[in-house]
């Protein structure tokens, strides 16, 4: 049998640990990245089971149809589509989200801007709530990590898209927060009203990533995520602008903004916020690699 097909003739099955083999060697030889993982984790869907259960059943032939399931999934990935939108699910802060191509896949570097977050969070006396604003929330990943583990908060959550919110709000049923999340569909913070508002917090992971590199991105990103939650502009910065520029005037005094940021963008936007003369405290962290990821600043009292 040629080792880059997978047929069905009837003289041989294809048990679950061929299939694990075969497709660890035919993702390898397409350049897919982790190919006996990819190969468990598309397998494992296809047989609607857990990635564990293939090696406790790993000599269980699958059937025909089973097979075509397979052979589908190995095509679009061959194709890089990315997994996350194969299955339609991504893990984020061990909650499992629903994803599709009308939102950025979350990274695991957005996961340190919740740990930010979240130690300021801590920090608040148990007897007052603080009221949390995400702008460009996509599939709702941050805010609902914030409420997970902080949930006596007011939170609302913005995004441009109807569909992107209307998946986050999806998301917030799916992981049992239904109704603890406020969303809403705008640009940025031009639906809230100034007098009204007063966040305690504004969060974002905004795009930025400048427009004349984006095809330059791997074919998963470039060709499968959506465009508009990945172009920062021309130098990727255009988003920062608006942000910095106008949360000061939803922020309570002392209000804390805190934004997820290319790992070179650090000085341009300490420079932004410089400039608009109203923050304070201005501080980043590093992601997991070691390259700056977050940074946060206090609108001055």
């Amino acid at each position: 049998m040629p080792e880059n097909k997978i047929t069905d003739s009837g003289k041989s099955q294809w048990t679950i640990i061929k299939l694990i083999r075969w497709a660890n060697s035919y993702l390898k030889a397409h350049d897919i990245d982790s190919p006996r993982a990819t190969g468990e984790i598309l397998l494992a869907h296809a047989l609607n089971v857990k990635r564990i259960d293939l090696y406790l059943n790993y000599d269980q032939p699958l059937v025909a149809d089973e097979l075509n399931i397979f052979k589908m999934l190995i095509k679009r990935r061959i194709r890089r589509e990315p997994v996350a939108y194969i299955l339609g699910t991504k893990e984020f802060w061990s909650m499992d989200l629903k994803i599709t191509q009308d939102v950025l896949i979350p990274r695991p570097e957005t996961e340190c801007l919740v740990e930010v977050a979240l130690k300021y969070l801590s920090q608040i006396p148990s007897v007052q709530t603080q009221r949390i604003l995400e702008l460009g929330t996509g599939s709702g990943a941050i805010v609902l990590a914030l409420v997970s583990q902080q949930p006596r908060h007011l939170y609302f959550a913005s995004d441009y898209f109807k569909k992107a919110a209307a998946l986050a709000c999806r998301n917030t049923v799916r992981n049992h927060f239904a109704g603890r999340i406020h969303f809403f569909v705008g640009d940025w913070l031009t639906p809230l009203n100034p007098k009204k508002s007063g966040f305690d917090m504004i969060v974002s992971n905004p795009p930025y990533i400048p427009r004349r590199v984006i095809d330059n991105l791997q074919p998963e990103i470039h060709r499968f995520e959506p465009l508009a939650a990945l172009n920062g502009g021309q130098d990727g910065l255009s988003c920062y602008r608006k942000i910095i520029g106008n949360a000061h005037i939803y922020l309570k005094p002392h209000g804390l903004l805190l934004l997820e940021i290319g790992h070179e963008q650090k000085d341009d936007i300490r420079r932004i916020a410089t400039a608009c003369d109203v923050y304070e405290n201005f501080n980043h962290a590093e992601d997991y690699s070691g390259y700056d990821r977050v940074v946060w600043m206090r609108k001055r009292g």
